[in-house]
């Protein structure tokens, strides 16, 4: 059996992939640039590499059959953009072509959700249209190019499938990601109030099922979202606040009160150095619900999720066992 190799699986979403991979026996290379961040993942093969130098990457992919490429710099804020478009958009393109030079049989790259278009007061979905004018950030920006690149390695013959997960919740989020911090906080008791947004709330382990479908039976240049519910931000609260036994919050903020401690949060970042309470673009990025449909991934890949409050549940008791709230 050929190596399959992950990249990201020192984070949330890679993690829960090679965790899936690794129990059903496969054989498992991880790419990290510090290996010894792998944790709870027996018999993975850590190999030392970093997706901005090319020559690790050729080491990495060398006799691999698969590639799982979930690696990504995601955070909202950041001092120095141009590093998130280095380690997203060229990291991707390195990685790509050191898997077509090794004459690897398959990619599966993990987009996000924040690439699919969702026009106003509507449900999303691969076909909706979207630019990039309409992505908030360079985060998005990133991770729009990345896929962009993913999907002309397909045109010429490369076999990647693009899924694209909305906002997984669960254990082992370590950072935490975004959605994660939601849930810390609440518990937390830093949730005072909330905007009118939604998200597309789903399982983790979901997710990386969607992966491992998607590699199975993907087709070739095509994206699949892998989602769940779509709630707003006020019913995930009141889900939290039946799982904790917290009381969620009644108040709701207007946008423009959020903009505005965005826009004091984020310049107050920028000279302190220290990441901002209210990213500037994570306001902007609620400014509309990201509400989409995962029937394409249900009917080609037999992608079946479960309901979010379980994963709700389970991040829950993750974070409090490990000391975040």
């Amino acid at each position: 059996m050929k190596p399959t190799l992950i990249t990201g699986a020192t984070g949330f979403v890679g993690w829960h992939v090679a965790r899936k991979l690794l129990d059903r026996g496969d054989k498992i290379r991880g790419l990290a640039r510090d290996p010894g961040r792998f944790r709870e993942l027996e018999g993975i093969e850590a190999v030392q590499g970093d997706l901005r130098v090319r020559a690790t990457l050729d080491a990495a992919v060398a006799g691999c059959g698969v590639v799982y490429h979930v690696a990504a710099d995601y955070r909202l804020w950041t001092k120095q953009p141009e590093e998130m478009f280095h380690t997203n958009v060229e990291g991707t393109r390195n990685l790509l072509e050191a898997a077509r030079n090794a004459g690897v049989e398959r990619v599966v790259y993990t987009s996000t959700v924040g690439c699919i278009g969702v026009p106003p007061d509507g449900i999303g979905d691969e076909g909706s249209p979207v630019s990039r004018e309409e992505m908030a950030g360079p985060y998005k920006q990133s991770k729009f190019l990345a896929e962009r690149a993913a999907l002309e390695f397909a045109s010429q013959g490369l076999p990647v499938v693009i899924v694209n997960p909305t906002a997984p919740v669960g254990d082992h989020d370590v950072k935490p990601t975004p959605t994660g911090k939601i849930v810390v906080d609440f518990v937390r008791g830093a949730m005072p109030a909330f905007l009118d947004t939604g998200l597309n709330l789903v399982d983790v382990r979901d997710v990386a099922g969607g992966h491992l479908a998607a590699c199975e039976r993907g087709r070739t240049g095509e994206r699949y979202i892998l989602g769940a519910e779509n709630l707003t931000l006020e019913q995930i609260f009141l889900k939290l606040g039946e799982i904790t036994g917290i009381a969620a919050p009644k108040i709701q903020i207007p946008y423009a009160v959020a903009y505005a401690a965005g826009l004091v949060s984020t310049a107050w970042a920028g000279m302190s150095g220290k990441e901002p309470r209210a990213p500037l673009d994570g306001v902007r990025m609620a400014r509309k619900k990201m509400w989409v449909s995962q029937e394409k991934a249900a009917r080609e890949l037999g992608y079946s999720p479960g309901p979010a409050a379980g994963a709700l549940k389970r991040a829950v008791e993750w974070f409090r066992a490990n000391g975040y709230c």
